[in-house]
This record gives structure tokens, C-alpha cells and sequence, in this order.
């Protein structure tokens, strides 16, 4: 199993280790209710260094990551990070994942760690046309998040400059005399910051948060906590909301679809537009204490309508939350029935987001 720089740290730390997508990774490490209202609250610092790191550059980088992609690359100026999908020529997603521009022909591509070296291959396939170098720097970065809504007031004290970074754009730093790049985006949708350093370099820039942090309340968070504020903020997650069977559209992602260029996939994403959709992902509330989870099944009139794809209980709301991916013809305020092993759970579908953090979209 593969091991991130902070595996060590993390032991010291006690967490409870876990496989995801064949590391070790930290799934908590003192509750995630704990670590969840850390993020909400003050500050929670995860590690994401297990996601993988794409480069792509040459004279035709910005032709070819336009075509590669959904989203407009060629619309980017340098420094700013785009949240895009990858799809397949049927238009099924292949990877959801943030782009960097990181020069006129240089792009930085970070994507699930369940998807690397899938990734990798489909982007050198598709190369083979194009004068563009693709490296694989997955191994070379770490990868810290800083989630919270004090995290630019806490970040200003040894980066300053940090306040400049408006959402979704990136610069270099040096801190605590290491080199690094740090963009304003995340996972939780709180205000927040990733920190790429090299890998070797991790381990003390973690060790450095967690220390000063102390008068901000800086904890560190694990994969439960994670997924329990992407869910809340309603951001989808690969392998359970979307997949190479879902589209764009289904996933409630047509705004990273642009239709006046050209891209794999467009012709059949096109027509399933014009066609209109035949299900896509809504909200749920859960009308009970019960938890819903991926793969259970919906019910209308006793019609089956729909599956979970992500379910949890929401510690920030207090209710049991999910995201299903639904027959388009549901409204908003419907009431569905989830089979929650075996119990008919009434349940709303409710608009998203669900919870709306700190985040400084301008």
C-alpha cells in the first residue's frame, strides 16, 4: 500500500489508518464530528497528498488541454485554478478535477488518487497528436489542505501576501524558508488553502501548521471529516456521485460544459441537451434519523425512481443528508421513499447547496 510524506505523522498523531484507493491514509483521528466543527469552526488541516499531479506543457498545451477537457483552459489567465470534468467520447466523466495555469503552455492537472495512473494514460493517448509533454509529478509534490474560516487570518502570519489570492487562484511562497505554491480553493467549502511543497519538505510544514496553529485551534482532519463536509457544502465525489456512466449534465455540472468549443465527448453530450435529461442528481433530506447510503434504492408510488449515491449525517445541520441521482421529472419539495435496509425512510428533495461555509467567491 502506498504511503503519503505524512504517514509518520500521522502515526504519532494516533489516527485510525485506513486503504483508500490503495494508500494508507488517515480517516480520523479523534472524532469526525470533532474534526468536522473544527473546519467549521476554526481550522482543519487535512492531507490530500495521496492526489495526483499532472503536467502538461508545450506549444500546443492550451489546444490541447481545450480539447482535453470540458471547461474553457484557453479562457484562463496564468494563476488562475479551474474545477473541470474529463470525459470519455460517449460523455461520461472519466475524472472531475482542478486545473492550474500555470504558464501561456504550461498546465497542472491534480486529480482523484483513485484515478492517476487512469488519468495518465488517457492524457498521453490522446497526446500522441499534439506537440505537448505529459509528466506524471505525482510523487514529487505533498499536499496539505488549510480549511476554516480563520484560515486567511492564520495563513497571513508567515505568508502575508496570501490575502491577494482571490478564489480559485494560485502564486508561489516561501514559508518557514520552504518553497511552495498555494491556491485558494478546497473541499469543504469553507475559506481555505492547498499547500504544494516537495515531498520531502511535507512532514515539516505539517509539523509547523499544528504548532503555530495552536491560538487558532488548528486540528488536524481525516478522510471522514472530509467527506462529511463535501457532502454538506454538496460537492459530488467521484465514484459515488459520477462516474464514466454519468454525464456532466446528470451531474448537476453544466456550468464547466462549454458548448462553443471543441472537446471529447461534445457531440454526445449535445444531443443528450437537446434531448433533454432522463435523470440527474438532486438533494434529499432525510425525513428520519436514519442514514442513507450509496446504493440504496428510491421509491415513488411504489415506482422506483432514483438510487443514493452519497448519504451521511450532517453534524453542522443536525439531520441526515444525501445527494441520489433521481428521474429528472422529481421537483423540488417531492417527497421519495428511501429502502434503508429494508425500512421505507421518508425523504424531500430539497435545493442545493446545502450548507453554504465561508467561502469568498469574489
Amino acid at each position: 500500500m502506498k504511503r503519503t510524506p505524512l504517514y509518520e505523522n500521522h502515526i504519532v498523531l494516533n489516527a485510525k489508518m485506513v486503504d483508500f484507493a490503495g494508500w494508507e491514509m488517515p480517516i480520523q483521528y479523534e472524532s469526525i464530528t470533532n474534526e468536522v466543527m473544527s473546519v467549521r469552526k476554526n481550522i482543519g488541516i487535512f492531507d490530500v497528498s495521496h492526489m495526483g499531479e499532472i503536467l502538461i506543457e508545450g506549444d500546443d498545451t492550451a489546444k490541447f488541454v481545450d480539447y482535453l477537457l470540458t471547461n474553457s483552459f484557453g479562457s484562463m489567465k496564468i494563476g488562475q485554478v479551474m474545477y473541470t470534468t474529463m470525459c470519455n467520447e460517449k460523455g461520461g466523466i472519466i475524472d472531475d478535477l482542478l486545473t492550474y495555469r500555470l504558464g501561456e503552455n504550461r498546465a497542472m492537472l491534480v486529480v482523484n488518487a483513485a484515478n492517476t495512473q487512469k488519468d495518465f494514460n488517457w492524457i498521453v493517448e490522446k497526446s500522441a497528436t499534439f506537440n505537448v509533454k505529459v509528466s506524471d509529478l505525482s510523487m514529487d509534490y505533498g499536499l496539505i489542505a488549510v480549511q476554516g474560516p480563520t484560515s486567511e487570518e492564520f495563513l497571513r502570519r508567515f505568508a502575508p501576501d496570501v490575502i491577494n489570492l482571490s478564489y480559485y487562484t494560485f502564486a508561489s511562497y516561501t514559508i518557514f524558508g520552504k518553497y511552495c505554491i498555494i491556491s485558494r480553493t478546497g473541499y469543504t467549502g469553507e475559506d481555505g488553502f492547498e499547500i504544494y511543497c516537495k515531498w520531502n519538505d511535507t512532514p515539516f510544514i505539517w509539523e509547523e501548521l499544528l504548532t503555530r496553529g495552536e491560538n487558532f485551534s488548528v486540528k488536524p482532519a481525516g478522510l471522514g471529516a472530509r467527506d462529511v463536509c463535501r457532502l454538506e457544502a454538496s460537492y459530488m465525489l467521484y465514484g459515488n456521485d459520477m462516474d464514466e456512466n454519468t454525464t456532466p449534465l446528470e451531474a448537476g455540472l453544466s456550468w464547466v460544459v462549454k458548448f462553443e468549443k471543441d472537446f471529447i465527448g461534445k457531440e454526445n453530450l449535445l444531443k443528450q441537451k437537446e434531448e433533454g435529461l432522463k435523470k440527474r442528481i438532486r438533494g434529499l433530506e432525510i425525513l428520519d434519523k436514519k442514514i442513507a447510503r450509496h446504493g440504496m434504492e428510491i421509491f415513488k408510488n411504489g415506482e422506483k425512481v432514483g438510487v443514493i449515491t452519497s448519504g451521511t449525517f450532517s453534524p453542522t445541520l443536525g439531520k441526515s443528508i444525501a445527494l441520489a441521482m433521481l428521474d429528472s421529472q422529481l421537483k423540488i419539495s417531492d417527497e421519495v421513499e428511501v429502502d434503508i435496509r429494508g425500512t421505507r425512510v421518508k425523504a424531500r428533495i430539497v435545493k442545493l447547496p446545502f450548507y453554504r461555509g465561508s467561502v469568498k467567491i469574489s
